[in-house]
This record gives structure tokens, C-alpha cells and sequence, in this order.
């Protein structure tokens, strides 16, 4: 028997979807988004210096096939990723219509998402009056703050101050399918407001808003930060998913980073959370520990929500190079037998307008399993893959390329 370990860099992106030109941010569309070989050629044009420089060095990824990858999907060849791979390596395709991130998990865990999902419009207000008026019902005051679509930073900058006046939540939205709830842990209170989300979020999902997210803050005016204390309450997926698979065979499930949220803790034994160094530390004792034919299911998010929302080039490069430096001590205590791979979600390109996700292509990065390439692959191959490495007879919606 073997153990799997599957791991989601979300947003990390490497260009090329074939239906870019229907996704937009603002009105121009994901069409030549790109995001890591954008990140590249910045660091080797000398703009992305701000707390790290010179070109963009990820010796463990690019040699699992990174930047082949990138040049797979994209036909595009980013500076400094050009190692021969010594892994197994390709690029997953999306079906899913959404570049976000309950499409691309449910997809990699081997279920398409089988409908459209619900969008607010881009107008002020963008909520539907009786879902304010229900909002307002369970949180007990008289309105909500911003109803309209937004970055989550922005949104504390703008409305941070008037929360703590009035006490009523800041509520906001994005290209997304979800609901965002931002309130501040002392003067809101972190209980009331994951209770808010857990109280509205059935109403949400019946619209077939895919999340409703707790966004919790701290700071005073003008020093406002998120904690991690941030909490998705997904829809629950409809049909069986590979941790399904997993569980219902017996195997031990573990959920690092934002999993458990994301698959409203469908075939999940054990959660480890944590900013992204925490969770690599999670992930690198469950390599020492996991038992014998167990599932590793792991997100590290802060490529995505600090970085690329924010249109922060120099800053999700740093991230980029951190998560590299952990994935080789990962990489080196790696048992026989273990399975690993790397892949992502969506892109979300900091190069790029607005401060949407990218539909983008991704990697598909493969140790354990030799070297080579799979070519181009569909991110529901990637949960049928898994399970066919760990024995299971179920393999959703794809095909395994092992």
C-alpha cells in the first residue's frame, strides 16, 4: 500500500485556456494571462525587487517540470525556468465553467461542477433586497456596508472605520460565485460573525452562490489586516469526490490549509490550518507520519489571496520562492512508494487588470513516478490519478495518466 499527497498552489496559473476570451476582469479578457511566466519575466526585467530580486529562482519546482509546463500550455518560455525535468510533469485543462476556487477543487477531486454557478451583477447595490433584509435579520442591525463588488483590502480601507461606527458588517462580493462578510474580531466579534456566515449561507447556496466567506479583521482605522482566521462555507458537493473514494475505502483523510472548507468536510478525517509556513510545516510532518495508503489533500492560499488580488508581482514571487524552498525538504523525505503532486486551482495573474482570478491552464507536477510527460491532461485525470495510485476503484469523472 501507498500514500498520495495532493497539493493545490491556488492561482498559480501557467496560461494557455482555450476559452480565456469568455473570462474577463473588468472588460478585458484572461486571453494572454499568464500568471507565473509573467511573474518570470518580470523578476528578469528587474521589476519585481521589492523584498526579494534578481530572476525568479524555483530550483525544485522547474525541475519537476515547471517550466516545460508553462511552455506546454502556454507556448510561451519563461525566463529562468528552463531546467530538463527529472519529474513526471503536463497541463490540466478546465471544464468547469468558473475560474475559481470551488470549480477547480471539485474538479481536481474528480467532479466537475454539473451546473452554472449564480454571479452578482457589478452595480451598486449588488445584493437583491431580501438577502440584505436577511443579513440584516441574523446580524441584528439595521444595513449592511459596501454591497457591492470589491477587493477584500480596499473594502476594510473604505468601510473599516464606519463598521466599528455603526456595527454593521461590510458585505462584498467578486467575479466569484460568493458572498464575503468582513467584520472586525473585537469590536463585530469573531464567533458572531462565522455564526452570521453559517446562518446565511443556505441561503446562499440556494441561489447557487458557491461560498459565503468569513473574513475576519483586527487594526484600527488606516492599520487594518485580515486574520487567519478567515472560514469558506462551501456548498456541499453533490455527488462523491475523492475523499469520498478515500474514506469509504478505509484510508485515513487529512485536510491542510482551506480543504475542509472548500468540500464542507465531505470524506475528511483530520484538518490542519494555518498561514501558508505553518501549513508546509503540517504538510511536511504528515510526509514523516501519514500511515500507510492514507490521502494528504492540501491548498496553500496565499499566493492568491495576498499576493495576486492584489496585483503584487515582487510579493507572489517572494511566495513563489518560499513555497520552493519548503516543497524540496518535502521532496527529499518523500518515502517509496509516495505519491506527489503539485497543481493549482486557477490562475490569478498580478501582471494582469483588475484584481479578478485568470482562467488559466495549470501545472501538473509529478514525483514519485519517474520522469517524463503526461502532456495535456484534464483536471478531473488529476483525482482519477490519485486513485489509482492508492488502489481505489472509484475515478469520477476522469482518466488516469499513471
Amino acid at each position: 500500500m501507498t500514500r498520495a499527497f495532493l497539493v493545490v498552489m491556488d492561482s498559480v496559473g501557467i496560461g494557455g485556456a482555450p476559452d480565456a476570451d469568455r473570462y474577463f476582469n473588468g472588460d478585458r479578457p484572461d486571453t494572454g494571462a499568464n500568471t507565473v511566466a509573467h511573474i518570470a519575466q518580470a523578476c528578469a526585467e528587474g521589476r519585481a525587487d521589492d523584498g526579494r530580486s534578481g530572476p525568479l529562482h524555483l530550483p525544485n519546482l522547474d525541475a519537476l517540470g515547471l517550466g516545460a509546463a508553462i511552455e506546454l500550455a502556454s507556448g510561451v518560455t519563461a525566463p529562468g525556468l528552463t531546467a530538463t525535468p527529472v519529474g513526471l510533469w503536463g497541463a490540466a485543462t478546465e471544464v468547469s465553467k468558473g475560474k475559481d476556487t470551488p470549480s477547480g477543487h471539485w474538479e481536481l477531486a474528480g467532479l466537475p461542477v454539473p451546473w452554472d454557478w449564480a454571479y452578482f451583477p457589478v452595480t451598486v447595490p449588488s445584493f437583491p433586497e431580501d438577502l440584505t433584509r436577511r443579513v440584516c435579520e441574523l446580524a441584528g442591525t439595521e444595513g449592511i456596508l459596501a454591497n457591492c463588488h470589491g477587493s477584500g483590502t480596499v473594502m476594510l480601507d473604505e468601510f473599516g472605520a464606519e463598521h466599528i461606527r455603526t456595527g454593521w458588517p461590510i458585505c462584498y462580493t467578486s467575479a466569484d460565485s460568493v458572498f464575503q462578510i468582513a467584520a472586525h474580531e473585537e469590536h463585530f466579534g469573531l464567533q458572531r460573525l462565522l455564526d452570521l456566515c453559517a446562518a446565511i449561507a443556505p441561503t446562499l447556496h440556494d441561489m447557487k452562490v458557491g461560498r459565503v466567506i468569513a473574513r475576519p479583521f483586527v487594526g484600527e482605522p488606516g492599520n487594518f489586516t485580515r486574520t487567519t482566521n478567515r472560514r469558506d462555507y462551501a456548498i456541499r458537493p453533490p455527488e462523491p469526490i475523492l475523499t469520498n473514494w478515500a474514506q469509504d475505502a478505509g484510508r485515513k483523510v487529512f485536510a491542510v490549509g482551506k480543504i475542509g472548507d472548500i468540500f464542507s468536510m465531505e470524506g475528511i478525517d483530520e484538518v490542519r490550518k494555518g498561514d501558508d509556513a505553518t501549513l508546509m510545516g503540517h504538510l511536511h510532518d504528515l510526509v514523516r507520519d501519514a500511515p500507510e495508503g492514507s490521502l494528504t489533500f492540501a491548498n496553500f492560499v496565499e499566493f492568491d489571496s495576498l499576493y495576486g488580488h492584489r496585483r503584487n508581482i515582487a510579493g507572489y514571487a517572494a511566495a513563489l520562492e518560499r513555497f520552493d524552498q519548503g516543497i524540496g525538504r518535502v521532496l527529499d523525505s518523500l518515502k517509496d512508494g509516495d505519491l506527489l503532486i503539485l497543481t493549482a486551482d486557477h490562475g490569478n495573474d498580478p501582471s494582469w487588470t483588475g484584481t479578478d482570478h485568470t482562467r488559466e491552464r495549470v501545472p501538473v507536477l509529478i514525483a514519485g513516478k519517474g520522469a517524463g510527460t503526461i502532456g495535456h491532461v484534464g483536471f478531473a485525470d488529476v483525482a482519477a490519478s490519485v486513485a489509482d495510485h492508492l488502489g481505489l476503484d472509484a475515478r469520477g469523472a476522469g482518466k488516469s495518466f499513471l
